[in-house]
């Protein structure tokens, strides 16, 4: 492990500690979310951070999702995350708060200038070294394309997704930090049994996985094998975990990125 990447982890534990023990305020409500999702405030010790903060008691149900269950797949995420070395999910935890256990992952600012990596845009205009993944038209009929950049840091964001089988990686829930870092965030709907993928990062469908994720996946099923299958058990059930597992090995066999499915929609609504 390099300094720097020590250096983040002694940060990261620091930011756990926080968003499990810190005491936590609500401030408002972020409005487009399906299920509450509350924007909070956390203090401890000296130190303070924003999160977001989704009670369980605010999740909407779901006919292909056990209730009360979306909280410990956020946490999930973040776990399987953090064991691929990758660290795209930010630092997430259940605990306690104002309307009882939940989700709580730190909050992650976008600077004003970053350029977003997925988007639509004129159907004529993609830019170089962007993916088109789906045509549309705006209101006066003109054409656009649902689109993405070719960008490593996409590229390992689309293979987290199919390891967890996320059902809804729309592109507003693709954010950039300050720090240049790409995130993951809203991953409740993931780790079915069943193959749920639905993301518009289809732009490497079939393609050769590139060398390191190859080699993360092969370290993941170690770890699924040990401890991380430990703790994914405290969320997931039995079953969850082991095609969790199944799908690591499949990925890691066929060398590919997935191709979208034929009997299950392959984008989420909206997209963006």
């Amino acid at each position: 492990m390099t300094s720097s990447e020590l250096e983040r982890r002694q940060d990261d534990a620091a930011t756990l500690r926080l968003l499990r023990d810190g005491e936590l305020t609500v401030e408002g409500r972020l409005v487009d979310a399906s299920n509450a999702t509350l924007l909070g405030a956390l203090a401890l010790d000296g130190a303070s951070a924003r999160c977001v903060y989704k009670p369980v008691r605010g999740e909407r149900p779901l006919w292909d999702f056990p209730d009360g269950t979306l909280a410990g797949r956020e946490v999930s995420a973040y776990l399987v995350s953090r064991a691929t070395g990758w660290d795209l999910v930010p630092p997430t935890v259940l605990r306690d708060g104002p309307f009882g256990p939940g989700s709580c992952q730190l909050w992650i600012d976008e600077p004003d200038d970053a350029e977003p990596l997925v988007g639509f845009v004129p159907a004529e205009a993609v830019p170089p070294r962007w993916f088109p993944v789906a045509a549309a038209r705006d209101d006066d009929g003109a054409a656009y394309a649902l689109a993405h950049a070719d960008d490593p840091r996409l590229a390992r964001l689309a293979v987290l997704d199919a390891v967890i089988n996320n059902a809804d990686r729309k592109g507003g829930h693709v954010l950039l930090g300050a720090d240049d870092r790409l995130y993951g965030v809203d991953h409740g709907v993931s780790f079915h049994v069943e193959d749920k993928l639905r993301t518009v990062l289809w732009g490497w469908a079939g393609r050769e996985l590139p060398p390191d994720a190859l080699e993360m996946l092969a370290d993941l099923a170690v770890r699924l094998d040990g401890e991380l299958g430990e703790e994914l058990a405290e969320h997931l059930t039995i079953r969850e975990v082991a095609e969790l597992t199944a799908r690591v090995g499949r990925l890691r066999d066929g060398g590919r990125f997935p191709q979208p499915p034929q009997d299950w929609p392959a984008m989420p609504w909206p997209p963006m």
